[in-house]
Parts: structure tokens; sequence; C-alpha cells
């Protein structure tokens, strides 16, 4: 790997019940995340495809983690996000080429598919900060079960060289959903929107 990593870390949250009803099956999302040496901090550095190719590498990575956390299969999978925070030596830049050129490639060969675009966020922050991983049905955007967000921390990262990378999924969408628009049954598969 081109990446230094400092630690990896997996989070799985089940929901059971909600507002005193049961859900059943029970709703499941896991992340994963690594702890990254940003090989730019301090720098303006033109060129980013160093990080672009570390990203590639962190979602093949990332993803087969937070597959396994939830014990499914890839395919199973219905809902993925993205997200990273850059430590104060960083960009926002740096995040944005670690998420957007290469990693979803990854994402979705482990997943089987994935033809919606994968929601994202980036930010700048220290140790500790709360990283919000924005959720959507893996192959229809306009799947509102399934708009959805986890949130991760990691209690010393990033530090101020380091950039926090993440790939959530989950197994099904919130728990009891009703807003009511398409719904996964329904689901095409075509365009990434219906």
């Amino acid at each position: 790997m081109k990446t230094k990593i400092r630690k990896i870390v997996t989070f799985v949250e089940e929901t059971r019940t909600e507002m005193g009803k049961p859900v059943n099956p029970p709703t499941r999302r896991a992340a994963a995340a690594a702890v990254i040496e940003n090989p730019f901090a301090g720098n303006y550095v033109e060129d980013l495809t160093e990080l672009m190719e570390i990203g590639e590498e962190l979602g093949a990575l990332l993803t087969q983690r937070a597959v396994a956390a939830l014990g499914i299969s890839g395919p199973s999978a219905e809902s993925y996000g993205k997200a990273a925070a850059v430590g104060e030596n960083g960009e926002l830049e740096h995040a944005a080429a670690i998420l957007h050129p290469k990693l979803g490639t990854p994402v979705r060969k482990t997943l089987g598919k994935g033809a919606a675009l994968i929601p994202s966020s980036k930010k700048r922050g220290g140790p500790g900060i709360t990283l919000d991983i924005p959720l959507g049905h893996k192959d229809a955007a306009f799947v509102r079960s399934h708009f959805d967000g986890m949130e991760i921390r990691v209690n010393d990262a990033p530090r101020a060289n380091e950039i926090l990378v993440a790939i959530a999924v989950t197994d099904s969408g919130r728990p009891i959903p009703r807003v009511g628009g398409l719904t996964k049954d329904q689901i095409k598969g075509e365009d990434g929107l219906r």
C-alpha cells in the first residue's frame, strides 16, 4: 500500500427499537475508518495524484472491512457513504482527492453494483472531531427510506498531519421509514436515480 495507516477502526450500529416500536429485522450500519498520514500536510501541491491513488486503496480496504463487520455479502449492502476529515495542516482538497476521483470504483466492485453517486462529506478539524457520513441507497438516489447518516469519531484523530477517511454501508434503510417516495422494491437501477 502507498498509504501509511496509523490505525483502522470499525463501528457497527444495530437498531432494535425506535420510539418504543420493535424494528424487525433490526437495521444495521457499519463504518470502517482509517487514520492515515497526509503526505502533503503543510505544503501546497498542485498534483494530488498520490492522494487519489490512496483513495483507491482505501476504497477497497475500508468497504471490505465495513461489509465484513455487518457479516453480509457485498451485494447485500443497501446504502453507502464516504467522508474524510483532514488535520489542521491539510486542506479540504486533500480530502476531495481521496474521496472523489478513484475511491468509488473499488467500493462499487466490493458491493457488486452501485449506480447512485456515493454521498460524501469533508471537513477540517483536530483529534476527536465528529465525522458525519451521509448515506443513500447504492442503486437509486431517490429511495427516501435510505436518506440517512452515520456519525463516528476517533478520539485521537486526525492529528495535524493526518487524514481520517471512512466508508459506511448498511443492510437496510432507516428504522420504520414512512415518508413515502420510491421504495427499494421499485428500484430499476438504470440511472442511479430510480
